[in-house]
């Protein structure tokens, strides 16, 4: 395969001057000395005037002949150069591309919804003019498709009660998502010349249809998880609470009394409503 070659034409400013000393040149000696052959003068100045190529910083111009590549120009700059050259401009600036958002199934097969945001630019210019058809439309394409791919290869989230817990997730694992989105970009768009600068998830989210459900099963799931921390802590106070009465020996209490102060305390430390107290005034037994 060809590689980029980078040529450094002549100095613009000086073929400037000579182009415009022949064609102002031919000009006046044509009316000065009436002699129609300066004219040809005139017509070379003319002609060079096609040849001079302004490269701005951070870009670049390939040049062809007749359908041969001779080279790129990325230094910034005015030159002159063959006025038979076509010069083709190609950035070299850092570019963002912020995909449309995909309709995709997970590793698990639920639909959601993603889009990536990309920052990428040309490093070979040969291979971004000659080897695909059109570099920034092959950019849109394949980005789509690496998301589609990147999407089928993780759940969106861990469901550990239905024993797919997986380490790696869409949501919550975003440096290792974006790390293998980025792999999977450099490798695709590697033909292009193109290095991927980063490559990040920039919307996530379930589809449409199951977003309820999905909404409903993260609330249960962080009830069930709350209701686990109240319960382990109701008990550590429980337990505490029947150790400093034995300790200090205030009170005693057999198990039946033991029972009926526990299921007491849970039901005040575990239940979402304040109790309401009830004054007993009568002996422990009654």
């Amino acid at each position: 395969m060809k590689e980029e070659k980078i040529i450094k034409p002549a100095n613009g400013y000086l073929m400037l001057l000579i182009v415009l000393v022949l064609f102002f040149g031919g000009i006046v000696f044509t009316i000065q000395q009436e002699n129609p052959g300066y004219l040809l003068s005139t017509f070379f100045g003319l002609v060079g005037m096609f040849g001079f190529i302004l490269v701005n910083p951070n870009t670049s111009k390939v040049v062809l002949l007749f359908g041969k590549y001779v080279g790129t120009v990325k230094q910034n700059g005015l030159y002159w150069a063959n006025p038979l050259y076509r010069k083709k401009a190609i950035s070299l600036r850092a570019s963002n591309f912020d995909s449309e958002r995909l309709k995709v199934n997970d590793k698990l097969g639920n639909p959601v919804m993603i889009s990536t945001i990309l920052v990428w630019r040309v490093t070979n210019t040969y291979n971004a003019a000659f080897d695909v058809d059109n570099y920034e439309n092959f950019v849109r394409v394949q980005t789509d498709a690496a998301v589609r791919k990147l999407a089928s290869m993780y759940p969106y989230d861990n469901f550990a009660d239905e024993g797919h817990e997986e380490d790696i997730t869409l949501r919550s694992s975003v440096n290792e998502v974006s790390e293998a989105l980025e792999k999977e970009l450099e490798e695709r768009l590697s033909i292009a010349g193109i290095e991927v600068l980063e490559a990040r998830i920039g919307y996530l989210a379930y589809a449409q249809e199951i977003a309820n459900a999905m909404l409903k099963r993260q609330q249960a799931t962080a009830i069930v998880a709350a209701r686990h921390k109240i319960v382990e802590g109701a008990v550590s106070m429980v337990e505490m609470a029947l150790e400093e009465l034995n300790k200090k020996d205030i009170v005693e209490l057999d198990e039946e009394r033991k029972a009926a102060m526990v299921s007491n305390l849970m039901v005040i430390l575990c239940g979402d409503k304040e109790a309401s107290p009830v004054l007993n005034t009568g002996t422990l037994s009654h």
